[in-house]
Formats: structure tokens, C-alpha cells, sequence
């Protein structure tokens, strides 16, 4: 590798930080639930310490964030050979994105225009988490075929498209999406998707060697997906209205994780040589169901609706896994390396679908008048909206996911090819010796590569 790449990354780590730390001596504080002065805010609206928003927040913040660097991190830990790159580059990029997150959702949603400054507090860190899940979904797409500069690249862009299209969703267009199945997952998959059709490599087959897995990096990939599917509901709720909507979005992912499950162990079994199952559908179609759950997750789903749900999106997550990958590889030019379409973009858009056809068809007889006014936000210039125009509203907001992620992946792709970044040779991708220290390995030791669990290409029938 060249020593003036091997230097690029430290030089924009530094300068990047040092950008961070300037920005944040100029605009961020601690909200009033964080700040010193809260006891005397608390004694003079005769609060308690324990209606500190800290208290409520805090347990699903600890689960959203195990989510981001233990669950995402260890999840494309599946590749022989790129295990440090899938965990340490995954906490390179998180680390990063969650400072200019706090920035770019402050200037939009937290910005106190008496002093200028962005106050922040718990729910802001969780906002911050959430707009970093979005860019990881993105590296799922590049996972092995990019250098780390261009992932912090990505990183920049990302969260400052994120910023903006969260804010013309949720404020503007006023559609509701607790989960993030427009925000986060329809938007961080199809901006991923669309960078790797701009980075497409024609000869990637001269890594093929390395696609593959073995059985000890499979188990460690599994592991990821154990600590995304518990916390899911986490996920889902951390940022719900307290009492019954946060209590209704964990009970929802709940049902639809536990659905998806079983589907995808059916069809998995189904339509493999011998019925045997295949790793890959296990780490990342059971999955599926929490991230269709997202924008309905507060909705009155009902909990035979969430079992719908997840039986779909199992089906379709798998049946993505088995026969779109290797088509969008071959004929679309998309080289998808840990199947992010079928994980995050169908499940994605399906949710946005079950949001909106949610919305539409809410009524009083099942919210409540109340009820309908909290869960769909029906208030201020929106205190005469109808349901069935919140239904329509949220149908707009996945338009807008999929314009930001299409468009804004395209432009950055093209950015991203412009050869100052120090990307991976060809026939070096997949391969953690270009960007890490690696301890030696004796060849014999090395166990043989498992080519039926490929994420890239298709398998035995």
C-alpha cells in the first residue's frame, strides 16, 4: 500500500476531530435537564428528580447504542478475512457520525434561536445513534471494497443527507416514523446501494477467494445479529411518546421479530439443497420484521397484524437473499455485499406501506379521539388533519426517503470515485492486511472457506 494513502486517514481523522471540537465550542450545551441550573428549573415547576427525561430515556439510549457498535459491528463480521475492517471500521465511521449527528439534528431540531446554540440531552444522543444506523447500513453495502477515508466520506455526507431529509419528513411533511423505516432504513439502504452502482468493479472476481466465510466468522456474524434482534424493540420505542406508545411500538417489533423468525427458517429450509438452513438468511432475514415494524411501531397494528408483517417480510427478505443479490449483481451492476437491499431496503419501503395503509385506515372507534390526537401528533397546524391525509402524508415521506438515498448515493458515489482516496485494488478487497495489522497465520491453520455461505453469489437450489 502506498505510504501517502497509509497517511491520508490519520490527517482527516485529525483535522476532522479538531473541525469537531471547534464546532462544538461554538454551538452545543446541555439542555435544561442536563444543565446545573436543573435544580432550580426542577424547584420551580415542583418536579422531581426522577421526571428527568434521563430516567426514561436512558435504558432504551444503552440498548439503541450496543445496537450501533456491538450489533451492527459484529453483523459484518461474516467475511474470512475482514473481520477488523467490518467491527473497527464500524466504529471508526459510528464514532465519528454521532458527533456531526448531534450538530446537523441540533441545527434542525434542537437550536435555541435566543442564544444561537444547540442544546442537547438524552434524546438527542438517541437521535444521533439512530442517524449513524443509517450510514452503517450503507457500509453494508461496501463492506471490503472501500478505503477508510471514503467510509468517513460517506459518513459526512450521509448524516448531513440524513439531517435533512429527516427534517422534511417529520417536520415538514409531518409524517410519523418511530423506527425509522423511511428515515433510517429506506434512505441508509438505497443511498448504499447507490454508491456501490457508482463504485462498481468489473473484476471483483479477482477477490472472489476472500467472499466467502468460515465457520468461527459466522458464529461471530450471528452474535451481531443476537444483539440486534433482542434490542430491536428498543430500537423501535426509544423515542415514542411515554406510557402507552413507547409501551405499544415494543410489544409490535416484539411480535414481528418473533414472525420473521420462523418464516425465514421455512423458507430458508424450503428452498436449500437438502433442507438444509443457510447462515446467511438466519444472520439477516429474521431480522426483517423489526425493521418493517419501524414507522407503525406506535400505531394500533394489532398484534395478529404484526405477525402478518413479519411473516411477509420473511418471506420476501429470503427470498431476496436466494435470487435478487446475484440478479442485481449480473444485471444491475449493484454488488451488494452483505444483501442490505433484502435487510433494510424491501423490509423499508414495506414498512413505509404499512405506515401509511395504518394511518389511513386509524379511527376514532380504535384510538380514540385522545388517542388519535397523541399518536398522529394532530396538533398545532396540523390540529385538523384527518387520518386518511396522514395516511396520504406518509406515503410522501417514503418518496422523500427514496429520493434522498437514490439521489444523494449517486452523487456521493461520484465523489467517492475520484481516485485520491486510497480505495482497495481489485484483486486486495475482502482483505484486512491493506488497511490493518494482522497477526500471522500458519497456512494449514487456516479452515477451509464454507463457498455454499456467499453472501455475494447464489447457491445450490
Amino acid at each position: 500500500m502506498d505510504t501517502n494513502v497509509r497517511l491520508s486517514l490519520p490527517a482527516v481523522c485529525v483535522v476532522w476531530q479538531t473541525a469537531m471540537i471547534i464546532l462544538f465550542g461554538v454551538f452545543i450545551r446541555y439542555d435544561h435537564e442536563s444543565d446545573a441550573h436543573w435544580v432550580e428549573h426542577r424547584k420551580h415547576l415542583n418536579l422531581t428528580d426522577i421526571e428527568n427525561d434521563f430516567y426514561f430515556r436512558y435504558p432504551s439510549f444503552q440498548d439503541v447504542h450496543v445496537m450501533i457498535f456491538v450489533g451492527f459491528g459484529f453483523l459484518m463480521t461474516f467475511l474470512k478475512r475482514y473481520s477488523f475492517g467490518g467491527v473497527g471500521f464500524n466504529f471508526l465511521i459510528a464514532a465519528f457520525g454521532i458527533q456531526w449527528a448531534l450538530l446537523m439534528q441540533g441545527w434542525f431540531h434542537s437550536l435555541d434561536y435566543t442564544d444561537g446554540k444547540i442544546k442537547i440531552g438524552i434524546e438527542n444522543l438517541i437521535n444521533a445513534d439512530f442517524c449513524v444506523a443509517g450510514c452503517l447500513i450503507a457500509y453494508g453495502a461496501l463492506l471490503g471494497k472501500v478505503s477508510p477515508v471514503q467510509l468517513m466520506v460517506l459518513t459526512l455526507f450521509g448524516i448531513t443527507l440524513f439531517a435533512v431529509e429527516e427534517f422534511i419528513i417529520l417536520s415538514l411533511i409531518h409524517a410519523r416514523d418511530a423506527g425509522g423505516s423511511m428515515v433510517i432504513h429506506t434512505f441508509g439502504a438505497y443511498y448504499g446501494l447507490s454508491i456501490s452502482w457508482m463504485l462498481y468493479r468489473p473484476n471483483l472476481h479477482q477477490s472472489s477467494r476472500l467472499q466467502g466465510s468460515v465457520y468461527h466468522s459466522d458464529v461471530f456474524a450471528m452474535i451481531g445479529t443476537l444483539f440486534l434482534w433482542m434490542f430491536w424493540p428498543s430500537f423501535n420505542s426509544a423515542i415514542c411518546d411515554h406510557g402507552d406508545g413507547q409501551h405499544r411500538a415494543a410489544i409490535n417489533t416484539y411480535l414481528c421479530l418473533a414472525s420473521t423468525v420462523l418464516t425465514t427458517v421455512a423458507i430458508s429450509s424450503l428452498f436449500q439443497k437438502h433442507g438444509k438452513l443457510d447462515m446467511v438468511h438466519i444472520q439477516n432475514s429474521t431480522l426483517a420484521g423489526g425493521v418493517a415494524a419501524g414507522t407503525a411501531a406506535e400505531f394500533m397494528l394489532m398484534p395478529y397484524g404484526c405477525l402478518i408483517v413479519g411473516f411477509c417480510c420473511g418471506v420476501i427478505s429470503t427470498l431476496g437473499y436466494i435470487f435478487l443479490t446475484p440478479f442485481m449483481e449480473k444485471r444491475l451492476k449493484i454488488q451488494d455485499t452483505c444483501g442490505i437491499h433484502n435487510l433494510h431496503a424491501m423490509p423499508g419501503v414495506i414498512g413505509g406501506i404499512v405506515g401509511a395503509v395504518t394511518a389511513a385506515s386509524a379511527s376514532v372507534e380504535v384510538y380514540g379521539h385522545e388517542g388519535l390526537v397523541n399518536t398522529f401528533d394532530f396538533e398545532g397546524k396540523f390540529k385538523d388533519m384527518v387520518p386518511t391525509t396522514q395516511g396520504g402524508h406518509q406515503a410522501a415521506g417514503l418518496c422523500v426517503a427514496l429520493c434522498f438515498g437514490i439521489g444523494g448515493g449517486i452523487i456521493v458515489g461520484a465523489i467517492l470515485r475520484l481516485p485520491i482516496w486510497g480505495d482497495p485494488a481489485d484483486d486486495d478487497c475482502f482483505d484486512d492486511e491493506t488497511y490493518w495489522e494482522v497477526p500471522e497465520e500458519e497456512e494449514e491453520g487456516i479452515p477451509t472457506v464454507l463457498q455454499y455461505n456467499n453472501h455475494m453469489r447464489n447457491k445450490d437450489m
